[in-house]
């Protein structure tokens, strides 16, 4: 049997949500403990320049998740490299029990386990998953130098990796299924004037098509949004970029949810349907999404929870 550890405020994630929340219930002397989760750092370490966090015109997102891991165990936070596999939210103490078999009772929950990338569901991707077909481009970009990838999606996150992988690739083709994209502007520019761009509109991916031995991508086939009519399109890796969505199963038959899977808070708070338990970053945030909006979170979930242990 594992051990059952007790502590005021359980934090479970470490994005900026996380850490944040961590900083400022340390500074509360409410002792939290933060549980990583399976990605360490969240999104943001698979993220290479982050251009918008104030301070830094530019900083690579694993080093910024260090600095701020280091600065939440510096205010005297404790950072456990652990995954919370279930959760019990229907009285308090709250119970969490860990993979390593540690259970963990809380006052107060923090929530920001953040979100998780999409996938088209086609039985061809799942079976190149990791033979050619990615979600990262940060993780898997260099495996292409000097090879012919395709992107697939119409917001920031994929002109983001499209514009990423051309650092590797000889062409880059960003396959969108509407005539114009959801990015910001700037980063639209960007992508237009680069020479190594072809933009693919009105387009789905219906097939990742590729060989057994060994196991690998060769092409993607794209079916047009109206006609029907397909055209493959030869590339050696096939990056799936069409948005994220909250990770909540921790908590789907327990918090009220709402757009798609996201945690509901009351407007203006990080506080849940439950009493103690407070969301905090993109696990209930599907507007902004942005790591700077993450933080504050934290920080309102921190005050928040600070708040309501003093009632009780």
């Amino acid at each position: 049997m594992g051990e059952t550890r007790h502590t005021r405020v359980l934090i479970i994630g470490s994005g900026p949500a996380g850490y944040t929340a961590a900083v400022y219930s340390a500074r509360a002397m409410l002792n939290p403990i933060l549980v990583q989760g399976l990605q360490p750092g969240g999104q943001l370490t698979i993220t290479t320049e982050v251009e918008n966090w104030p301070g830094d015109t530019h900083v690579q997102g694993p080093d910024l998740m260090v600095r701020m891991q280091a600065h939440a165990e510096a205010m005297g936070a404790e950072v456990i490299s652990d995954y919370i596999s279930s959760l019990d939210l229907s009285s308090r103490p709250f119970t969490a029990k860990a993979d390593s078999g540690t259970t963990f009772t809380a006052d107060a929950v923090i929530l920001a386990t953040g979100a998780q990338a999409k996938w088209l569901g086609l039985p061809s991707e799942e079976k190149f998953k990791g033979f050619g077909v990615s979600a990262c481009a940060t993780c898997d970009g260099f495996f292409y130098r000097g090879k012919e990838v395709v992107v697939i999606g119409g917001g920031n996150t994929a002109v983001e990796e499209a514009l990423f992988l051309t650092n590797f690739a000889t062409k880059v083709t960003l396959i969108h299924r509407r005539d114009s994209l959801r990015a910001e502007k700037i980063m639209q520019d960007r992508l237009f004037k680069h020479p190594k761009v072809e933009v693919l509109w009105n387009h789905s991916v219906t097939e990742v098509l590729g060989d057994e031995t060994p196991l690998g991508v060769t092409a993607v086939r794209a079916t047009h949004v109206e006609t029907g009519k397909t055209t493959d399109i030869p590339c050696a890796g096939f990056f799936v970029a069409i948005g994220h969505a909250p990770a909540s199963e921790l908590v789907k038959d327990q918090l009220e949810l709402h757009n798609g899977g996201s945690v509901k808070v009351e407007p203006g708070s990080t506080r849940t349907s439950i009493p103690g338990v407070f969301a905090a970053g993109d696990l209930t945030d599907h507007i902004y999404r942005q790591a700077v909006t993450s933080a504050g979170m934290g920080c309102m979930a921190a005050l928040d929870a600070e708040k309501f242990l003093a009632g009780h």
